[in-house]
């Protein structure tokens, strides 16, 4: 068996971090058998080295390998893809059809994006593991197949099986033994290891000569995220070996190659977004909600307040007309909870809860006398509202305009006294 420093030679593999190590040790250890084994890892940390490793260390190396990205190929023709089709099995089929596992018998077979098959085609790949047989598409014969399956993903697979979108079953036959991937951020060391070998390779591809980073700029390059890993490395190095002219690069010159430099260190909120909604609608509903964080403690301060002067003052008239404005501003809504009716001169107010004795002056329209009646905040308050809803009719709207408060208001009102 190879060492890992040759398997690295043979591949193009870079680094020396421990994470990457352990990954291809592994591979290594797993080669020699037929177990199904599931490589897992983020977009483009490099995946597709590891099922080459295991073929080619293991006694199939001689026989076909095939790479099948399954989130390429349309729902409507991967069976056909991977398990072929016999003559006029569907139109345009005008001919019998290997497919990749007839072809791949004997050798290896890489499943890339192995997340996104149907789930009629987890079906046909499961029958696969656990009997080697498949059938064509428009065929009612099993044939047999001989292949190592070499499966990657970078979805959570757990996730997507409680989501019903991967069958539980199919992931642990897959799932045999795993290979994780580190991310690049996780393997700091590599990082201008690699980006030389990028701008190396480019220089020769161009014919120019190789850009090299400024102390500052090899830090800014280690510490940043890599949310594209290899591959976004890949592409800067490209970009810096193309466009720019000095090939000495400093830092504020590759902070402008990394626009969310500043902000790499950051937590990120995308997952818990909801779709279709961006980071700045998030930001502008936090301020809102600390908007209404901070009047909500506002607001309890003036009732702490307006509590305190109702206790002194006993609940009189004149508490009324000195606390005017608060009480407005406690228990008013967008119209008026409050009403001064200018004819009649009754003044109606509307609270929210709290009971103290308040003398409410009532005229008799007869003998213009005023007769002082000893009732309690809520029972008028009551007694108000039921007379306001049996005039119309149970109409809120009506009521309330009556009243002189909003609808919103006499709705909590009604679900307050548990009105009908």
């Amino acid at each position: 068996m190879s060492n890992l420093r040759e398997i690295k030679q043979r591949h193009g593999i870079i680094g020396t971090s421990v994470l990457l190590d352990r990954a291809l040790q592994k591979a290594l250890q797993v080669a020699s058998t037929d177990i199904s084994v599931l490589v897992s890892g983020e977009s483009g940390v490099g995946k597709e080295a590891i099922p080459k490793i295991i073929h080619s260390q293991s006694a199939r190396k001689h026989n076909p390998y095939i790479a099948v990205n399954c989130g390429a190929i349309p729902e409507g023709t991967i069976d056909s893809e991977l398990f072929g089709h016999e003559k006029g099995s569907f139109t345009g089929a005008t001919g019998a059809r290997k497919g990749y596992f007839e072809e791949a018998d004997g050798g290896t077979i890489f499943l890339d994006e192995v997340g996104e098959l149907p789930l009629s085609t987890q079906v046909r790949l499961l029958r696969v593991l656990e009997t080697g047989e498949f059938i064509k598409v428009g065929s009612s014969k099993a044939q047999k197949t001989d292949v190592r399956i070499v499966a990657a993903t970078n979805v959570d697979m757990i996730a997507a099986i409680q989501k019903n979108k991967f069958r539980e079953d199919l992931y642990y036959r897959l799932n045999t033994v795993e290979i994780k991937i580190p991310a690049l951020r996780d393997r700091p060391e590599d990082i201008h290891l690699i980006f030389r070998k990028f701008v190396s390779d480019f220089s020769d591809k161009y014919h120019v000569p190789q850009v090299k980073l400024s102390p500052d700029a090899v830090e800014m390059l280690t510490k940043f995220r890599w949310p594209g890993n290899i591959r976004q490395l890949r592409n800067l190095a490209e970009q810096l070996s193309v466009v720019e002219q000095n090939r000495e690069i400093d830092g504020q010159t590759l902070m402008t190659y990394l626009p969310t430099i500043g902000r790499s260190d950051l937590p990120t909120l995308y997952k818990n977004e909801a779709p279709g909604v961006s980071s700045s609608e998030f930001a502008n509903e936090r301020e809102i909600m600390y908007k209404i964080l901070f009047d909500m403690k506002s607001d309890l301060s003036d009732l702490k307040k307006l509590t305190m002067e109702l206790m002194k003052s006993g609940g009189t008239s004149s508490f009324e007309k000195e606390n005017s404005k608060l009480i407005h501003k406690l228990y008013g809504d967008d119209e008026d909870d409050e009403k001064l009716d200018s004819e009649e001169g009754k003044y109606i107010p509307i609270y929210e809860s709290g009971k103290a004795e308040l003398l409410t002056p009532t005229y008799d329209a007869e003998h213009e006398t005023v007769e002082e009646e000893n009732l309690s905040l809520q029972e008028k308050e009551l007694e108000l509202i039921k007379k306001a809803l049996d005039r119309n009719n149970g109409k809120r709207k009506d009521a309330a305009d009556e009243l002189g408060i909003s609808e919103r208001t006499l709705y909590r009102k009604i679900k307050q006294y548990e009105l009908p």
